[in-house]
């Protein structure tokens, strides 16, 4: 596969549109560009596209109309029919689902992680030795020998995203990355994911968790409850701007009474007063 230039995009997504079944539309008229090293966040409520677009993105599906490109190559699903692109594509990207009991299927923890590099026919000293170098990055190497399903769900998570890592991908897909974990997981998390940004890594992930942004992703792509991307701007905006997370339904309204006056101000599971106030 193509070698993308220093200036051109690592992806780049036109005008994109998606229907299930041809009947329930999933994606309307999406486009833009994310260079290489860049951290992105999909916003959007519940059924807004964003975990359709990851998975166009991972080429699990294909767009019904407009054009995908990633590291120079035209993505459509008779370019992956060739056995060699195919390889090289899968082995680029990285997709760690919402659900990790999607994902984690092997007997033990070490077959899992060992899975992908055996599809690529590496030696099998050097499957082990990738295998070790990322039991031991996740510190997890004291589960290697686990069944995945006797596990806890911050456990999974750390296995499911092991095996995305030990194929080493240039771009990194994330659905929901904190959904279900506890605060000391999420938090090993978040330092995880500065971590690969620091080394290089190309990120695109899907939240709904507002803090989650500020320490992680500059950038935020938001999609409405049309299906359609109706901004593209710096993290710092987008949390300052209530009316538009209001509009797309990333916070709510709450109101509340004071005796004889009403009074309401934006609320939501991620909800920054002062930023609020300093946007009124």
């Amino acid at each position: 596969m193509t070698v993308p230039s220093a200036s051109e995009p690592l992806l780049e997504v036109r005008g994109i549109g998606y229907a299930y079944l041809g009947r329930f539309p999933a994606l309307d008229e999406v486009g833009f560009t994310v260079g290489r090293g860049e951290t992105v966040a999909l916003l959007g409520a519940n059924g807004s596209g964003k975990s359709t677009l990851l998975k166009i993105l991972a080429a699990l599906i294909f767009p019904d109309r407009g054009s995908y490109r990633a590291f120079g190559q035209e993505v459509t699903e008779d370019a992956l029919e060739d056995a060699q692109l195919n390889a090289g594509f899968r082995s680029r990207v990285g997709f760690v689902f919402q659900n990790s009991d999607a994902q984690v299927f092997s007997p033990t923890v070490r077959e899992e992680i060992a899975f992908g590099p055996l599809q690529l026919a590496l030696p099998q000293e050097q499957v082990e030795a990738r295998v070790d170098d990322v039991l031991r990055l996740l510190e997890i190497a004291d589960l290697a020998d686990r069944a995945p399903y006797q596990l806890s769900a911050g456990q999974k998570k750390r296995v499911a995203i092991a095996s995305v890592l030990v194929m080493n991908p240039e771009l990194l897909l994330f659905d929901e990355p904190t959904a279900g974990l506890d605060p000391r997981s999420q938090q090993w998390l978040l330092e995880l994911l500065a971590e690969l940004t620091r080394a290089g890594k190309t990120i695109l992930l899907a939240t709904h968790d507002l803090d989650l942004l500020d320490p992680l992703a500059e950038r935020c792509l938001l999609f409405s409850e049309q299906h359609r991307l109706v901004a593209d701007a710096a993290t710092t905006d987008v949390l300052a701007d209530t009316e538009l997370l209001l509009s797309l339904n990333l916070i709510h309204e709450h109101t509340h009474r004071h005796g004889l006056l009403v009074h309401s101000h934006p609320h939501g599971p991620s909800h920054h007063p002062e930023r609020a106030e300093a946007s009124r």
